[in-house]
């Protein structure tokens, strides 16, 4: 299963980079984060290596997280089609995702941020549950997206919420 899923923010580009690779903000907009700890090498870096557990209603999803490609930032201002890419991959039982982020100038002060989304299923269990239920995958992922923009452009705190 593959998707795409777009947003813009209202923020600079090298600020919305500086905010999505600090991993000390990463539980006020990442929804259900229960901890992101490194095993090997530097958090956002190619080849970091992170232990990774969310929380999903009352289900605990434990993964491994591997940053397979990182395009390093332009400290000069960029063209509109210069874009910062993150990859990485994540494992879990039966499951693995690959996710390719650009981060794209999109104005004076807008930031495109697009986020490229591909999974595979393990057993038939997992595979059923892909086939007919893609919707809840893309709903989350655009509600990560939507609580980071809330975040980098209000300082919204998921944590902060009572539901």
């Amino acid at each position: 299963m593959k998707y795409t899923i777009s947003i813009e923010i209202d923020r600079p580009r090298n600020k919305v980079v500086e905010l999505l690779s600090d991993p000390a903000q990463m539980p006020k907009w990442l929804r259900g984060l229960i901890s992101h700890e490194p095993i090997e090498g530097v958090h956002g870096q190619l080849g970091a290596v992170s232990h990774v557990v969310f929380q999903t209603g009352k289900q605990q999803m434990e993964a491994t997280e591997t940053v397979t490609r990182v395009d390093p930032i332009d400290p000069q201002p960029a063209p509109a089609t210069t874009a910062v890419r993150y990859e990485r991959e994540i494992a879990a039982q039966g499951m693995w995702q690959a996710q390719r982020d650009r981060l794209i100038d999109a104005g004076p002060n807008r930031t495109l941020w697009e986020s490229e989304s591909e999974f595979r299923f393990d057993g038939l269990v997992m595979r059923l549950f892909g086939l007919l239920i893609p919707s809840v995958f893309r709903k989350q992922s655009r509600r990560h997206m939507e609580d980071f923009k809330a975040f980098a452009e209000d300082g919204a705190d998921v944590r902060d919420e009572t539901s």
